[in-house]
């Protein structure tokens, strides 16, 4: 049986993602691991995370995860979620703190000053809750989603890539931003597919069916 290593670093919602897994691919064995032998041995992985960029770096290097996930963001079916995008980056206004390196590129805050939509009405942060995402690329992983679907998010930061071939997705919060990315093995998107109804489900099942 195929085995999906879900990264618990301490910081992901880690239940919800393994079970909307085990729903959309009852046929591989989902490992929830803190070991970095386990992911070595995984034939996917998933890099979940919540809250704050600095706690989540501070708890993948304390854990020895921090060079699995890259070894395993080089050579497997990988997909990052919320902070296991923006951790892929080089640095983090959140804490001026360093990323892993993957993508060249930064993880901004959201600007004060653009925080309004059309009408002129002020949008809070954290951006909270259903938005459209925009598809900018064609994608295996888009299949079946459809261009505009709509995924739940929960983000006060989001990430700005140094190249723009890699943006996958696009949102608009007050601004246009960066809400998925991919390159090679790599599919990670800022929103949360497995609190996204059936969209979510249907790329986390377009994630265990692909074959890059």
């Amino acid at each position: 049986m195929k085995t999906v290593a879900i990264v618990d670093y301490g910081m992901g919602n880690l239940r919800s993602v393994a079970k909307a897994v085990e729903h959309v691919a009852p046929d591989h064995q989902v490992v929830v691991t803190a070991d970095p032998a386990a992911l070595t041995a995984a034939d996917r992985i998933i890099v979940p995370g919540q809250g704050a960029m600095p706690d989540c770096m501070r708890e993948l290097r304390a854990r020895g995860l921090d060079q699995a996930v890259i070894l395993a963001a080089a050579t497997r079916p990988f997909l990052g979620i919320c902070i296991g995008l923006q951790m892929l980056f080089e640095h983090s206004d959140e804490g001026n703190v360093a990323g892993l390196g993957v993508f060249p590129g930064q993880v901004r805050h959201f600007p004060e000053e653009a925080m309004h939509d059309s009408a002129g009405v002020r949008l809070k942060v954290p951006h909270m809750g259903w938005n459209e995402v925009h598809q900018a690329i064609s994608h295996p992983l888009w299949s079946g989603v459809a261009d505009g679907s709509r995924f739940y998010f929960v983000h006060s930061y989001y990430v700005e890539p140094a190249a723009a071939d890699v943006i996958a997705g696009s949102t608009l919060y007050g601004i246009s931003f960066t809400s998925a990315v991919a390159r090679a093995n790599i599919f990670a998107v800022q929103f949360h597919p497995e609190k996204s109804a059936a969209a979510g489900l249907r790329l986390l099942g377009n994630f265990m069916r692909w074959q890059p």
